[in-house]
């Protein structure tokens, strides 16, 4: 029996269907048995016999390719193919999918939350009371602030729409953007420097720098307004991490809210910070969406490899 490789640590605890999928289809389903990402030996070791790997963010480097001569596809439970060495695949013929539309709502959602925790300082005010202290939290309102996008693919554009339905100026900018869209939806398209110096909330949606450096510097933090929050749910890296710590610690930036990290698990010092909330990468941990990525990415691979064999036989 073909053998397939989930290796997302939480794959199938949502709900069962993805798994149900696979072996409907004739395939034995190996599991990540860790429970966090996996090593380059770990996948070695467990996708020794496997045909395919429906992938999570550990790395599929061209030495782990060269292990598994039975890989014919890798079908990535999400959008980021960081971890993925892309060309060196396609030198070997493997197919590589993702499930671009499974996260967007997920992380879009995410994003109006970790802007609403900032504004009213909500976690503070839970910290407080769990710790037997009555203390008033004083926010700021949503009201006027000035929406600053950073990237208007598929989770930029939504996050856009969702805080201009709820009546809040948005500024955007993004080389490849969409003018059209942004006429119908009222969102005034702007350079990058712009967004910086102007927006309240500046919030990132970009698949990052091509050779790995921050989008988010020391040099762009000098450009926001002190009274600013930063959002970044979208990669580790983005934000130089360093950077960002002394923004926060000089109050050169109001806030911020951070789920993805350069390296995780992240233990850094911006966990020693009130001025900045912080979550373990779960943009697209919503139980909708994370089901929905799964089965689009178990679906990917079965399509694959089913067009794969079929080509072998004629």
């Amino acid at each position: 029996m073909n053998k397939i490789l989930t290796s997302p640590s939480s794959f199938g605890q949502v709900g069962s269907e993805p798994v149900d999928l696979l072996v409907k289809s004739g395939y034995e389903v190996i599991n990540n048995p860790y429970g966090r990402k996996l090593t380059e030996d770990e996948v070695i070791e467990l996708a020794k016999d496997c045909i395919g790997i429906v992938a999570g963010v550990e790395p599929l480097t061209p030495r782990v390719m060269d292990a598994l001569p039975l890989l014919k596809c890798i079908s990535r439970v999400g959008i980021g193919m960081d971890s993925v060495d892309l060309k060196y695949a396609a030198q070997k013929g493997i197919i590589v999918t993702n499930t671009p539309n499974g996260p967007t709502r997920s992380v879009a959602e995410l994003t109006l939350a970790m802007t609403f925790a900032l504004l009213r300082k909500i976690p503070q005010a839970d910290a407080d009371l769990k710790n037997r202290v009555w203390k008033k939290q004083t926010g700021n309102l949503i009201f006027n602030k000035v929406i600053g996008v950073v990237g208007l693919g598929r989770i930029g554009r939504l996050v856009s729409e969702l805080f201009r339905g709820i009546g809040n100026p948005v500024i955007g900018y993004d080389p490849y953007s969409d003018a059209a869209w942004a006429e119908r939806t009222g969102v005034k398209l702007v350079d990058f420097e712009t967004i910086l110096k102007t927006a309240d909330i500046i919030t990132l949606h970009v698949p990052g720098n091509e050779d790995k450096s921050a989008v988010i510097g020391a040099k762009e933090l000098e450009l926001v307004k002190n009274t600013a929050m930063l959002i970044n749910i979208s990669r580790g890296g983005i934000v130089d991490e360093d950077a960002l710590y002394g923004a926060l610690t000089t109050k050169k930036l109001a806030s911020a809210a951070i789920d993805v990290f350069t390296d995780e698990p992240y233990t850094g010092p911006l966990c020693d910070l009130e001025n900045v909330v912080l979550t373990p990468h779960l943009g697209s941990y919503a139980e909708e969406g994370k089901l929905l990525m799964e089965i689009d990415a178990v679906n990917n691979i079965i399509e694959a490899l089913s067009k794969y064999n079929h080509s072998n036989l004629n």
